[in-house]
């Protein structure tokens, strides 16, 4: 297993919760509700923008009682592409268009060259949120297999290749950004849920070759993705039962990974796939992030008396299904302080019936 220093606070309080990802971006800092969407400052206003929006995602989660809390993606455009354009090898200019996810088409950079990361790409953001605050921190990178996804390869031709020079390339940023005070690291792999041959035969490996020698707690996120609409059709064609996570859970069960990040909320996955992994610990996403509607705390706790059927209740993590960018901030808060509530309330009743047994 991976070897880390876990924060005091996530050691000793039952069901911490956190977010998947992404929050929705200040109006003056990018057009809201949108991905990809163009940053409205320049050069050192930029720089100064990113680190305000940052103390702002920090403060909302801190004000909706979330407990490992993270940057909210605030100085990144996307989840994927923006970790990419600081690589070498990488040509932005030059795109194609190409399916993502096996569902829907983009306009992606091109591989042209040797993969390699001149310099650190998310390590000053991280220690800016380290100084903000002494709650246990999360970051977010995208996985090997999410990456290669994410881009047209016109050098390797290979996309477990390409991928394991990602994982190498993920390593390295991981390890400082472990030095930097983070104590998860969670790799976003959307892909594990198409790609089950590769997930199976390379993958995985790929991803324990991203997490090899972290001094820190690991975790992989593996969702259905945001709620735009390419995904929402996508899922209109599952059928009743998403039994997606049936296909890579043994493999990932095995794996030296900590944490496995999944949906459950509004889902149609099968609550008792959670068996396959038992044992790892588990962040159960308990909100929806394709619906405007907010939960209520008491449909926050229904969805984790349901998963602690599958998993121990110190190794469960409430959170959300996915990233929240696409949605209003009024929205986004309203479900965190759901989800605070909910896991409230079960935390409670977990506590109540310890001391009735002891």
């Amino acid at each position: 297993m991976t070897t880390f220093n876990q924060s005091p606070l996530i050691q000793k309080k039952l069901l911490p919760t956190s977010t998947a990802g992404s929050l929705p971006k200040p109006s003056w800092l990018a057009e809201p509700e949108a991905l990809w969407s163009p940053w409205k400052l320049e050069d050192q206003e930029l720089v100064d923008g990113k680190q305000d929006a940052l103390s702002i995602a920090l403060h909302q989660q801190q004000q909706a009682g979330i407990d490992i809390v993270s940057d909210g993606e605030q100085t990144r455009q996307h989840f994927v592409t923006t970790f990419i354009e600081h690589l070498s090898g990488v040509d932005f200019e030059n795109r194609q268009t190409v399916k993502i996810r096996d569902r829907y088409e983009a306009s992606v950079p091109t591989v042209v060259g040797e993969v390699s990361r001149p310099k650190a790409v998310f390590v000053e953001d991280a220690k800016f949120l380290r100084s903000q605050t002494k709650q246990p921190i999360k970051w977010a990178l995208p996985g090997p297999m999410t990456m290669v996804d994410t881009l047209f390869d016109d050098h390797y031709k290979s996309r477990e290749q390409l991928a394991w020079e990602f994982a190498k390339i993920l390593n390295q940023e991981a390890k400082e950004l472990a030095a930097a005070g983070v104590d998860i690291i969670q790799f976003d792999e959307p892909a594990f849920n198409v790609f089950f041959d590769e997930v199976n035969d390379w993958g995985v490996a790929c991803l324990e070759r991203a997490i090899e020698g972290l001094a820190c707690e690991t975790a992989v996120h593996i969702c259905y993705g945001y709620g735009i609409k390419a995904n929402t059709d996508w899922k209109k064609t599952l059928g009743s039962e998403w039994r997606q996570y049936q296909e890579i859970f043994p493999k990932l069960k095995k794996s030296n990974i900590d944490i496995i990040s999944l949906e459950c909320h509004n889902s149609h996955v099968p609550i008792e796939l959670l068996e396959l992994v038992r044992g790892k610990k588990i962040m159960v996403g308990a909100i929806d992030v394709a619906s405007n509607a907010i939960e209520t705390p008491e449909e926050v706790a229904n969805t984790l008396r349901g998963a602690l059927k599958y998993v121990d209740a110190d190794k469960l993590y409430p959170c959300t299904n996915c990233g929240m960018a696409p949605l209003s901030r009024q929205v986004a808060t309203g479900k965190l302080k759901a989800l605070s509530a909910g896991a409230d309330i079960v935390r409670n009743e977990l506590l109540l019936q310890a001391s009735t047994i002891s």
